[in-house]
């Protein structure tokens, strides 16, 4: 499963990347509004310093909602890095807009899905990525994880490539939840993935050897 980091935050993004294991980066506007990020030039710049950090996809939102402003904004973000992909909420502009990048071999990425019938016709309109929001679904009583097992059996009985993008992780147990799945990607905050760092054995069984080393040591 690929790690994706879901921020705009360029230190955090350092070192995700520095801990071996970022495999590409989500940002949305909201994201990029929490770093002050404003303007369309300033937003353009920090994309490319995000590009310049990582080695994978890098997701950029489009703005519009018609199709043929997407469109125009799709193609001068993904103009901007081959890194780039554009993504492009799950409406019905959206999704004719995800078929024309399609053709035009432009990577995309389906956002703010919900169902599994919209994750359908993501992949039917040829999305690179489909971002269903398991976290958004827990936080009103709606199995989000559930929702990861639909689309993994759907996409599977008709071998979709459209990678499942597990978005709005908010920590260990939803991270590995969706690897006992199968989703394709996971993208979550730093804190997520740091979170899989931690056991209480391990710190403790740490503090013993290091004690026995330095015990031995002073002998």
């Amino acid at each position: 499963m690929k790690f994706f980091i879901d921020t705009a935050n360029l230190e955090q993004i350092k070192e995700a990347q520095d801990l071996g294991v970022l495999d590409g980066v989500t940002t949305n506007p909201s994201l990029m509004a929490k770093e002050g990020i404003s303007g369309d030039e300033n937003v353009i710049n920090h994309y490319k310093a995000i590009c310049a950090i990582v080695d994978g996809d890098v997701s950029a939102e489009v703005i519009s909602t018609t199709y043929e402003e997407m469109i125009k904004e799709g193609e001068a973000l993904a103009a901007l890095d081959s890194k780039i992909v554009v993504k492009v909420p799950m409406i019905k502009d959206g999704v004719k807009a995800i078929k024309y990048f399609s053709k035009k071999g432009i990577k995309t990425n389906c956002t703010l899905v919900f169902t599994a019938g919209q994750a359908l016709l993501a992949a039917k309109a040829g999305a690179t990525y489909v971002s269903p929001f398991i976290g958004r679904l827990d936080d009103i009583s709606t199995d989000g994880l559930g929702l990861i097992e639909d689309i993994r059996l759907i996409y599977d009985n008709y071998n979709y490539p459209t990678q499942i993008l597990a978005a709005s992780v908010r920590h260990s147990a939803h991270i590995l939840g969706c690897a006992k799945i199968g989703a394709d990607v996971m993208t979550g905050p730093l804190s997520a993935i740091l979170s899989l760092l931690k056991h209480p054995l391990t710190d403790s069984g740490l503090a013993t050897f290091l004690a026995d080393h330095a015990k031995a040591a002073g002998k």
